[in-house]
């Protein structure tokens, strides 16, 4: 038997819609809260883990489903930009900004680069590997692009280019080696 793991993206927030840095403590927004309470999983997680952010444990409580809070998970630090919206951060720090558009792989200013945060989820990934449960793990944008970057090995700047929505699904299978399997936007089955 395989491992299968597949990350949940997080419902809607409104530094999501608006754009923004999110605070870890930020909620989601009613559509959010609404589509991730209609949204249905199959099949059923044998392990659920959740980022230690709100908006991922809120998103498990729309799911009705019971999660491990798991620190790997939690969604790249944005230091000092972190709860502010895009328009607040170009009005202060225009030229800071325009460096973060062009290589968001090293950071907000004071927060974590991608390769950290790369690091961290790949070496959760390997503890998980040989698990040969269906684990599901509610987390965030970037923590799903580092694992598509872990098992695609593909550089840094190629996984910012990849789009993921609220409640998109990444799935993955362990047999010897990390494979890809699919990813579907919100709510679409992988």
């Amino acid at each position: 038997m395989a491992t299968r793991l597949v990350f949940l993206c997080h419902a809607a927030t409104r530094s999501m819609r608006e754009g923004g840095f999110p605070d870890p403590e930020e909620p989601l927004d009613e559509g959010g809260q609404h589509k991730a309470q209609i949204l249905g999983l199959r099949p059923t997680p044998e392990v659920v883990f959740a980022a230690p952010t709100l908006v991922a444990r809120q998103t498990a409580q729309a799911l009705e489903l019971g999660a491990l809070v798991e620190p790997a998970l939690a969604d790249i630090d944005h230091g000092a930009w972190r709860g502010r919206s895009l328009v607040e951060v170009q009005a202060s720090e225009p030229e800071a900004l325009m460096g973060w558009i062009r290589n968001p792989a090293l950071g907000a200013p004071g927060g974590e680069t991608f390769a950290s945060v790369l690091s961290r989820v790949s070496d959760w990934m390997e503890a998980q590997a040989a698990s040969e449960r269906r684990i599901l793990a509610i987390t965030h944008q970037a923590v799903m692009r580092a694992a598509l970057a872990h098992v695609l090995d593909i550089p840094s700047a190629a996984a910012f280019r990849i789009d993921i929505a609220p409640l998109s699904r990444l799935t993955l299978s362990f047999n010897r080696q990390w494979r890809f399997q699919g990813l579907a936007g919100e709510g679409g089955s992988t």
